[in-house]
């Protein structure tokens, strides 16, 4: 039952257009950018989390009455996309180098056509309430050509540049990789202790060295030792001979960044291949020597040991290092591997030709609108890592040795050297005019075959969904810079402050006012889950063992910033908190006044107690229940408005459970069943509605699917209003449903007949329409979920046709005169801005409430010519 309710809701909330902002109605506009998850995902925790965290904002500030945009969208994740199809070509036996690159992209693009869906509608699943219509992919032609100016005008400035130097190489990948793309791990291996000969000494003069990596040593361009090292002042200024070289002699030098304490206070200077070792060689002027091939074999500087696997040759060249009496020892040591995070392999840092952006620059202004205030980061200690990161910023790496993403907007000349000469160009026609115009006619070019980091696509998220580099875009005008960018805290330095430096560079403002950060989900004991450890949770599964409003309401009660521990303790306590709900919801029903007595049930529903007045009357039960909501209300409010979310969910569910559900349902019964005194039930019933409905519209955020049921019992009596129908009279109704809803919704016979005032001996239900459907008002409660209400049984049409062709008159009349009042140019130009504003707004309105009325006396009309 729970998820055909679950899917109708999902269903009808999108066809009917709900999640759509309407900027007409005013106010300032709530949006949020979805984090768009790698087109290859399947649904795990911490989409689940931000997920419901994101939700939960976007539907409390709708239902506050602002224009709310969750816009969401995938990445094309250019590493990840091309193992998986790369996976599925060798399942079938061919090799991505078996196809030309249009026959490998137009492959991929066939199994994101196919399969790229997968990851959306599982979020949808969550009840997101994403504007779907919206939607986008980082590689849709408008995101592309986002991508494509971004790199223009960045390297018009001067901002990004080529050259080779050390970066994260994945050797079975073939590309070079981001810093987030390399993941630590502590492993057991080796440490190597080897004697460095001085050159020019006697047999007792060298100095041994510690390293983890031995092979690398064909590369080491210095020795060095800290300058305050006693036992090494004699050597600084000598050489010293590598292992195995033939007699290579390199400086020893003096540096204070040796550690003196670390192995044996030496180290060996390898640039090419550690990054430590790079920027020292970097800052001495040392050379940098690579000894290495992108295929991770060692190269021809390695001499007899070219062309063999690094980890084959380290083996061996231990072994010639005993058998030469140059090796001293080998100690076990715990290792820290960087390893691909997508294929987990081990990476190696290696000098490579590729695209940068110089960083300082742009993080200097990103530091800015923190400090000014104009950014706000919360939890607000995360500010300090934002700044310290950007403070230190390196410049990034944006190319990829990949075949699927955004190409690199830059043509060679053939015949020309590529540091020598290239252009930047929008397209291959726009480059080969640039050329022509520079090398004559027949010059030939060829595109740079590297594509860019998926991040950098990523960075113009907020402002490239919404139409950039089109400012007159209306969802660019309407609704940037965004509200609120909510995501995982480990992603703040290789997303978030990305975003903030490009919004800024491009916008001139920031992307977002707020930067919101959830922690990681853990399981019971507070381990990362990984497969490794058998301890993933899944929340599909979880969602059909638990419901998913529970799962839900257990991921908000975390506090920001902080790991949260999924257990399933928590998950069954939420369980039973929708239960729980959910029996209110059904006691309230049951114990509502007689179905016949209609005018109690209206004097019921006409009970308010939003004043001091109104308070003053009621019981002391009463009273304390509705002042206790009262309260509730402004601290959610407050906790609402602050982003601290698990405050607000367990205020909810404290005052649901304790004071609510246990203490003054249960009170109630007394007044319900035993008092006699039907004034003192009236009352109780109001206050029970009136509580209860509240408690929906606070817990509706956080579990949209249960609220949306108990919620869902308002359309016919809505109809009945709108209709004017008197509150004594009965109607037949016609309830069109799914076979499935029928099931259940039809044991509610009485409980719908009792709410809508309906003749529950003339309540049909069936999978058909009536035959009297096109003489009938028709009402959709939700997807698959209809009803038809016979006019005959609620008007006299001839009589309502001329009541609403008399309102339809005078509604005309008042509209007229506003309209007359907003054409005098006299009244526009010199009455105040928010009086000009309100006639808008009152014609706005006086225009729908006509074309409203117009539909209704249109369908009375026709139904009497029937």
């Amino acid at each position: 039952m729970w998820e055909c309710m679950k899917r109708r809701h999902r269903e009808r909330w999108e066809s009917q257009g709900f999640f759509k902002p309407n900027v007409d109605r005013g106010g300032d506009p709530f949006v949020i950018p979805m984090p768009p998850p790698n087109v290859t995902g399947s649904l795990h925790m911490g989409h689940a989390m931000f997920v419901t965290l994101e939700d939960i904002m976007i539907r409390y500030f709708r239902m506050k009455g602002r224009p709310t945009l969750w816009l969401p969208g995938t990445d094309h994740a250019g590493i990840a996309t091309q193992l998986v199809v790369e996976k599925m070509l060798a399942a079938e036996g061919v090799k991505r180098t078996d196809l030309t690159r249009e026959e490998f992209t137009t492959r991929v693009w066939e199994w994101k056509e196919k399969y790229g869906g997968t990851i959306t509608n599982q979020i949808k699943r969550l009840g997101a309430s994403c504007d779907w219509s919206r939607e986008r992919f980082t590689l849709d032609e408008q995101l592309s050509r986002a991508v494509v100016e971004a790199f223009i005008r960045l390297h018009e400035k001067g901002l990004i540049y080529q050259g080779s130097y050390l970066v994260n190489w994945s050797p079975n990948l073939q590309t070079a990789v981001s810093d987030l793309e390399v993941e630590y791990s502590e492993e057991p291996g080796n440490l190597y202790f080897i004697k460095y000969r001085v050159a020019g000494g006697s047999r007792d003069d060298f100095m041994t060295i510690a390293t983890t990596r031995p092979e690398t040593l064909f590369g080491d361009v210095a020795i060095a030792v800290n300058p305050e090292d006693e036992r090494y002042a004699k050597y600084v200024g000598r050489l010293a001979i590598v292992p195995l070289t033939f007699g290579r002699h390199v400086p020893i030098i003096a540096d204070r960044y040796v550690d003196p304490e670390f192995g044996t206070g030496v180290l060996k200077i390898s640039p090419g291949h550690d990054q430590n070792d790079y920027h020292i060689a970097r800052k001495l002027g040392l050379p940098i020597l690579n000894v290495m091939n992108k295929d991770g074999t060692l190269n021809d500087v390695a001499g007899l040991y070219s062309g063999m696997d690094r980890f084959e040759a380290r083996d061996k060249l231990w072994a010639e290092l005993v058998e030469t009496n140059l090796a001293v020892k080998k100690e076990p040591y715990t290792l820290r591997v960087p390893r691909s995070q997508r294929g987990g392999e081990v990476i190696e840092p290696l000098i490579s030709k590729q695209w940068f952006v110089t960083m300082e620059p742009l993080a200097e202004r990103a530091l800015d609108a923190v400090e000014k205030g104009q950014l706000v980061i919360l939890p607000e200690r995360f500010e300090k890592i934002y700044n310290n990161w950007l403070t230190n910023i390196k410049d990034w790496c944006i190319s990829r040795q990949l075949w699927w993403g955004h190409r690199i907007p830059v043509w060679y000349i053939v015949g020309k050297k590529c540091e020598e000469d290239y252009i930047v160009a929008r397209n291959a026609e726009d480059a080969l005019s640039k050329a022509q115009e520079k090398y004559g006619k027949s010059v030939e070019i060829y595109q740079d075959p590297d594509v860019l980091d998926t991040w950098f696509s990523s960075a113009l998220w907020p402002f490239s969904t919404l139409g950039w580099p089109d400012l007159s875009r209306e969802d660019f005008k309407n609704f940037y810079p965004t509200t609120v960018l909510e995501t995982g805290h480990d992603i703040l330095f290789f997303w978030v402050a990305r975003m903030v430096m490009m919004g800024i560079e491009f916008t001139g403002t920031v992307p977002f006012s707020h930067v919101y950060l959830h922690g990681l989900i853990r399981d019971s004991e507070g381990r990362k889950m990984s497969k490794s450890l058998g301890n993933v949770i899944d929340p599909l599964d979880t969602m059909k063992e638990y419901g998913t409003d529970a799962l839900r309401f257990t991921l908000c009660m975390g506090t920001a910033g902080q790991d949260i521990n999924l257990s399933t303790e928590r998950l069954t306590s939420n369980k039973a908190f929708t239960n729980k709900l959910w029996n209110a919801g059904k006691f309230l029903l049951q114990n509502m006044p007689d179905r016949s007595d209609f005018t109690a049930w209206d004097l019921l529903l006409a009970n308010k107690f939003d004043s001091e007045a109104s308070l003053e009357k009621l019981p002391l039960p009463e009273s304390w229940v509705v002042t206790g909501l009262h309260e509730l209300i402004d601290r959610v409010s407050t906790s609402y408005d602050k982003f601290y979310f698990g405050d607000a969910a367990r205020e909810i569910y404290d005052f649901f459970w304790g004071q609510f559900a246990d203490w003054y349902i249960e009170s109630s019964k007394t007044r319900l069943y035993h008092s006699g005194d039907g004034s003192a039930s009236n009352m109780t019933q109001s206050v029970l509605l009136y509580v209860f409905e509240n408690i929906l519209k606070l817990l509706h955020p956080f579990m949209p699917f249960v609220t949306e049921e108990l919620w869902q019992i308002r359309g016919i009596r809505n109809v009945r209003a709108e209709y004017s129908v008197e509150p004594a009279k009965r109607i037949s109704a016609s309830v069109v449903a799914t076979a499935d809803v029928l099931e259940y919704i039809s044991k509610e016979k009485k409980v719908l007949a009792l709410l809508s005032k309906l003749d529950s001996e003339n309540v049909r239900f069936t999978e058909s329409l009536p035959c009297d459907a096109n003489q009938s008002v028709h009402i959709v409660a939700e997807e698959g979920l209809e009803a038809y209400l016979p006019l005959a049984d609620m008007v006299d049409v001839s009589e309502e046709v001329k009541r609403l062709s008399k309102r339809l008159s005078k509604m005309q009349t008042e509209y007229d005169a506003l309209l007359a009042r907003l054409n005098s140019p006299s009244f526009v130009e010199k009455a105040p801005e928010d009086i000009v504003r309100g006639v808008r707004e009152k014609a706005s309105e006086a225009e729908e409430k006509i074309s409203l009325t117009k539909n209704r006396l249109s369908f009375l009309q026709s139904t009497v010519s029937t």
